[in-house]
């Protein structure tokens, strides 16, 4: 019996040269290329033709005391907040609602997730033309919402405002996704029971459906944070980091300093402390979420 259990719970099970693969993938496109990085870090280099050079902590001394990169940090931490704010309780009630059955929530789903079809590029451009204050719809609807001139983009806190809503109008329907998977998930019994004793619809969305939904939850909410924080290509071409510096996050740093102002060593810097604090905070959300026990919600039923 002790050799049958043993084979059986061996079946299935693939052996450690089924990772190879993954292993080798992970580490030459990813590990490889944040090493190469953190060395930089210590030259100076222009990215051309010549080598380069170790300098030291020159690049580290010079990236604590830059102005530009407090405020790019500043920066960076308002988007990332604003695109939780804005993107958590819609995608999450998008998500609940799109999880029924029946067959008009699933076409007007499939409308609802076709940003996700396009490149973020493509939609920058085209949020760029319709935000033009000359010919965009900005200027039609500009008056309506308290800008005369329709020019979202030529103030700081306009552009920010313009740069989360573009961000969370293209990710929330992925995170949409995650929570409608979610949510079909819940047994149909915990809602069955709950209107037995007398629950609406409310009630069981704050007493079922938002407690069963905690590791979704925090799952999409390390990816949003993640992808604000390197949030990059929208910016550049929506306002190229202005107006002046007013919408220069450090990804957008990190581009300006390597590839204009070809200063490689100070861009690693600024790639390798985003790297850095990026995964600290998801490592920090996970552990104070206790999502690192992946209980499940439905244990013991």
């Amino acid at each position: 019996m002790k050799q049958v259990a043993t084979t059986s719970s061996r079946v299935g099970r693939p052996g450690i040269a089924w990772a190879v693969p993954g292993v080798l993938f992970f580490t030459l496109f990813a590990v490889g290329p944040m090493l190469l990085v953190v060395y930089l870090s210590f030259t100076t280099w222009d990215g051309l033709g010549s080598f380069p050079s170790v300098s030291g902590t020159g690049n580290w001394e010079r990236l604590w005391n830059d102005p530009t990169m407090r405020q790019a940090v500043k920066l960076s931490i308002v988007l990332t907040a604003a695109s939780w704010i804005i993107q958590t309780p819609i995608a999450l009630l998008l998500g609940v609602w799109s999880a029924g059955r029946q067959k008009n929530r699933a076409v007007l789903s499939a409308i609802f997730f076709l940003p996700l079809l396009a490149s973020s590029v493509a939609l920058a451009l085209l949020w760029k033309s319709l935000l033009d204050p000359h010919f965009g719809l900005i200027a039609e609807i500009g008056p309506w919402i308290g800008l005369e001139d329709g020019n979202v983009l030529g103030s700081g806190q306009s552009a920010m405002a313009a740069i989360a809503f573009v961000a969370s109008w293209q990710f929330i329907p992925f995170h949409t996704l995650l929570y409608q998977g979610g949510a079909r998930q819940i047994p149909k019994s915990f809602y069955e029971a709950a209107s037995l004793d007398g629950a609406g619809t409310v009630r069981q969305f704050f007493t079922i459906t938002l407690p069963q939904l905690r590791n979704t939850v925090i799952t999409s909410s390390v990816l949003m944070v993640v992808g604000a924080l390197t949030f990059f290509d929208t910016v550049l071409i929506l306002t190229e980091g202005g107006p002046g510096t007013d919408t220069t996050i450090v990804p957008y740093l990190m581009y300006e300093t390597g590839f204009q102002a070809y200063d490689m060593g100070y861009a690693s810097a600024i790639a390798t402390t985003l790297v850095i604090v990026a995964t600290a905070i998801s490592l920090l959300m996970v552990r104070i979420s206790g999502f690192t026990a992946m209980r499940s919600t439905r244990e013991g039923m």
